[in-house]
């Protein structure tokens, strides 16, 4: 029987979901669907693939600017979210309990977006690049698809080894160290609940270069895959505080 890995256990993400999605980043999501849907050049009703969507947090603002949106996640409880707050705002998902590793379109999309740093947390490389590939596959050709999360480069310039700070009614500490050559990240994040209760969680995402990955997605058949240094598309270079790869089918 296969591992379970640690993104699959449900209890973790209801534990530590309301303490990664906070307002703040609630608060940008309609921005940062607006400007997906410019760079991928997209006209109201286009099919919009949100793959490993989380809570919906963009699926729900691609919705907003009329897109026609399939949010897939492997975590139910966050599709329930999901479905609740597009109830709430009046707009319509569809919404997949799958894993992005084995999901299969049932019609190829017009662009994908894997947005909020949920990219690099399996266990291989190769379950990785299945994600990629899948997505490649749920494409129509000329589809576009926006990658955006934390680079090697970024994870170096910006590494701290740990912070503390209060959200969602809880003390959060985190602590960080490098795996490898550079080759992951590993996060251990501990919450301490008002009457003193702690939790502790680890994970490791693997970090990949900029380069690496724009040829891995170059290699899956993407014909073109352009590097930038966030949603506005400036250069990724010494100012990028994240990665955005833009790439097309």
């Amino acid at each position: 029987m296969k591992k379970k890995e640690w993104f699959e256990n449900q209890d973790f993400w209801l534990q530590y979901g309301p303490i990664m999605f906070d307002e703040q980043h609630w608060a940008e999501a309609g921005g940062i669907a607006q400007r997906c849907c410019d760079i991928a050049r997209l006209k109201k009703g286009n099919s919009v693939l949100d793959a490993c969507c989380g809570p919906g947090r963009i699926s729900i603002e691609l919705a907003l600017c009329g897109m026609n949106v399939t949010g897939v996640d492997i975590t139910q409880p966050f599709l329930d979210a999901a479905r609740e707050t597009a109830e709430d705002e009046g707009v319509k998902l569809t919404l997949i309990n799958h894993d992005m590793r084995t999901y299969e379109a049932e019609k190829p999309f017009d662009a994908a977006v894997n947005i909020y740093n949920s990219f690099g947390y399996c266990d291989s490389i190769d379950d990785d690049t299945k994600i990629l590939k899948q997505i490649y596959k749920s494409l129509k050709d000329g589809g576009a698809f926006i990658l955006e999360c934390i680079s090697r480069e970024t994870a170096v310039k910006y590494f701290t080894e740990g912070e503390w700070f209060e959200r969602a009614g809880v003390t959060v500490l985190t602590e960080f160290d490098v795996v490898g050559a550079w080759e992951g990240l590993r996060s251990k994040w501990i919450l301490i609940a008002p009457d003193g209760k702690r939790t502790e969680h680890e994970f490791v995402q693997r970090l990949y270069s900029a380069a690496e990955l724009r040829d891995r997605l170059l290699d899956i058949g993407f014909k073109t895959a352009e590097v930038y240094g966030g949603f506005d598309l400036l250069p990724y270079d010494q100012n990028a505080k994240t990665m955005v790869i833009v790439a097309r089918k």
